[in-house]
């Protein structure tokens, strides 16, 4: 057999109507991001890797001049923020904006959390949670800790936010994390660690977990400019950074379905303002029932 990717058709999710099929593709969701440019949508495989093992990696997604630029403008967040315009002064400002909305994070968000009734070419189906900075040295007086936490994702509760759900061929993340590196990454240096797997599991962690030298725990390498997308529903930690050559510099940002909220995060009010329209609409309240921008709110029984 060849190695071409076969579609199956498109997954059975009933709607409200009676239990007529909600039928989408991916056409039906926003083709350009803020700043007009393509969503760039998860090839099947990314797909795949982040539903069997709750997170995935994109390597290299950004420029040279974009990671300069992002790295530097951390540093200055921590080290002299006065020099930036105070309603700039967070991870949501400065040339990090431009994250919040990359095609990347659209596409995957299109793919797993993206509601389709509450998207049109104005207004994303999905909404941003929260976001901050970690800038982390060989040299801290106090490394970060190793942390376990989250995990069994498939099996919370619903309204949990950290629930994880799927049907043949479509998964619901629940929150959902994006963390950009822009400095590289090698196994050891101490990059998020994830239990791979463990949003579907069925089972109480064994003790083994609690240590992080444990076979359980996965991580990664990854050049600058990468970025990993994972569930909250899975089992992860951060970790002491090791690396003394350099630090990590990276921002977590997180997504949420319309309807739901984890915290009262914001951009400052300013400088939601002075987004572009399409990107305020990813800090629109949490609610469906009309929450739709540049459309007429449809009927759905």
């Amino acid at each position: 057999m060849g190695s071409k990717e076969s579609n199956y058709g498109n997954p059975l999710i009933f709607n409200m109507n009676l239990g007529k099929p909600l039928n989408f593709t991916a056409e039906d969701f926003s083709q350009t991001n803020a700043d007009g440019r393509p969503i760039i949508p998860p090839t099947q495989e990314q797909k795949y890797i982040l539903d069997k093992n709750g997170w995935v990696l994109i390597p290299g997604v950004l420029t040279e001049s974009e990671i300069e630029e992002m790295r530097e403008f951390c540093y200055r967040l921590r080290d002299d923020p006065e020099s930036i315009p105070e309603h700039e002064r967070s991870t949501y400002g400065g040339p990090l904006q431009t994250l919040t909305d990359h095609p990347v994070v659209v596409g995957f968000a299109n793919e797993f959390l993206a509601s389709p009734h509450l998207q049109s070419e104005e207004c994303y189906g999905f909404r941003m949670e929260m976001s901050f900075p970690a800038l982390r040295s060989a040299k801290d007086n106090k490394p970060f800790p190793f942390m376990p936490h989250n995990g069994n994702g498939m099996f919370r509760l619903p309204g949990d936010c950290m629930e994880y759900h799927c049907i043949p061929g479509k998964a619901y993340l629940g929150l959902t994390r994006v963390v950009w590196e822009f400095n590289p990454i090698e196994k050891g240096d101490g990059g998020t660690l994830f239990v791979s797997g463990s949003h579907k599991a069925a089972f109480s962690a064994p003790e083994s977990l609690h240590d992080p030298n444990s076979a359980l725990w996965d991580t990664y390498s990854c050049p600058a400019g990468s970025v990993i997308i994972f569930t909250e529903g899975i089992t992860h930690s951060g970790q002491p950074w090791t690396n003394k050559e350099y630090d990590r510099v990276c921002i977590f940002n997180a997504y949420n379905s319309v309807d739901r909220r984890w915290t009262r995060s914001k951009p400052h009010a300013k400088l939601l303002e002075s987004m572009p329209p399409k990107r305020q609409t990813l800090f629109r309240d949490a609610y469906v029932k009309g929450n739709l921008v540049g459309a007429e709110y449809g009927i759905l029984y």
